[in-house]
């Protein structure tokens, strides 16, 4: 899955290239608010436009429950792309994606010139059987796609990975963008060939989210650290009064398994030796809330474990210390609440101090990382939450599997 066709391995000029992309950016009142999706997806679009290709662009945009709107039409983004690009984007505003307009559109280009196709959201469910006309139409608007949306990589959707075995049929190139491929080198490598010690630490709130990327990267990692709210369920399976702390019962015995597991492989599996409780969960999240420290062993049965201790914050910045690669999915504690944010915190900072190569697999980690200012300090930034996770739990991803190898 790890040597895969880019950008680079052929030239577009004068050819029409489909490009997906990932322009799922947050919206207010028809702005955009963040603009980080935007930025990243340049280079590919840039080289392609200094080969002289005629680039088109797709992207899904919210979830789009209520059918087509324009609240969650593409519409600003095009707007953006021109100001960045320093070129008009050709917005083509139609709720059908592919139809007469879309044709029109791509039919009217010139080598450089840029299309931004409609929500890909807007013609329903992608992966169901409805995909396959879509997955044919998209297809026959280019002679190349290029798949730059890894955020978008674990789902089998037709702009994803459904429109590449029509691209393919009529000798197209089936490539991944600068973006999918630094997910590629950074995410896969660090998983199936990484420079060790290699430490990940693994942190949210439920265990249930990470089952298979705990036994995965168990075999993997050298050490494996656990923090966030689904720690406690490992302290419960260790027999531990865990007061009113977040807790998956039904996970108790997998918890257990786990621990066994790293036992016998001689693997590192550090859990919470300290804990920052409180008499219950602050509302609103941000609100200013007392706080204690008790050992993680004897938490009292009336409080509720928020985030991990000082002495915690130690011993996992010390294990970072020694490390030659860092994976971290999952944030230590509430990190939205500024009072619990100190162990979240002292990790981010322990990666930002090391050599290492440091990976944040997306989510509310890399929330989480980027509003601390840490984010320049880390090696990589993956843009995909639930595509990282999957990637971190050795699944193959739709969307990297579709493209050509090398």
């Amino acid at each position: 899955m790890l040597n895969k066709k880019t950008v680079d391995d052929f030239n577009a000029s004068g050819r029409r290239v489909l490009v997906r992309c990932d322009f799922n950016v947050p919206l207010k009142a028809g702005e955009i608010t963040d603009e980080t999706r935007i930025v990243a997806a340049l280079p590919t679009i840039k080289k392609l436009i200094a080969d002289g290709g005629k680039v088109i662009l797709c992207s899904h945009l919210g979830k789009v429950k209520n059918g087509p709107n324009e609240g969650e039409s593409l519409a600003p983004v095009a707007k953006r792309l021109s100001e960045k690009l320093g070129k008009e984007v050709t917005f083509v505003s139609d709720y059908n994606v592919t139809g007469a307009d879309a044709t029109a559109a791509v039919e009217a280009m010139q080598p450089g010139d840029v299309v931004l196709l409609q929500n890909t959201r807007f013609r329903g469910a992608e992966e169901t059987k409805n995909g396959e006309a879509f997955s044919k139409e998209l297809a026959a608007l280019c002679d190349d796609y290029v798949c730059d949306a890894f955020g978008s990589s674990h789902r089998a959707h037709a702009s994803v990975a459904g429109v590449t075995e029509f691209v393919r049929a009529k000798g197209g190139n089936c490539a991944v963008g600068y973006l999918m491929q630094k997910e590629i080198d950074f995410l896969g490598n660090a998983v199936n060939n990484p420079v060790r010690p290699f430490v990940a630490i693994l942190g949210g709130a439920k265990v249930a989210d990470k089952l298979n990327v705990i036994s995965n990267l168990l075999e993997k990692c050298d050490t494996l650290i656990i923090g966030g709210g689904m720690a406690y369920t490992f302290l419960k399976a260790q027999g531990y009064e865990i007061g009113t702390s977040l807790c998956d019962d039904s996970k108790l015995d997998y918890c257990k398994e786990m621990m066994a597991k790293a036992e016998q492989l001689g693997k590192k599996l550090l859990l919470p030796v300290d804990t920052v409780v409180t008499a219950a969960f602050p509302n609103p999240i941000d609100a200013e809330i007392a706080t204690e420290v008790y050992a993680s062993t004897e938490i009292p049965a009336d409080k509720m474990g928020m985030d991990i201790g000082p002495k915690t914050q130690a011993l996992y910045a010390e294990a970072v210390k020694s490390a030659k690669t860092v994976v971290w999915n999952g944030p230590m504690g509430v990190f939205e609440n500024p009072t619990l944010a100190a162990g979240t915190i002292a990790v981010a900072k322990s990666l930002a101090e090391t050599d290492a190569t440091t990976i944040i697999g997306g989510g509310d980690s890399a929330a989480a990382v980027n509003q601390l200012g840490f984010g320049d300090k880390m090696s990589h930034i993956s843009t995909g939450g639930g595509a990282s996770l999957e990637f971190l739990e050795g699944k193959d991803l739709p969307g990297v599997v579709a493209a050509d190898d090398k």
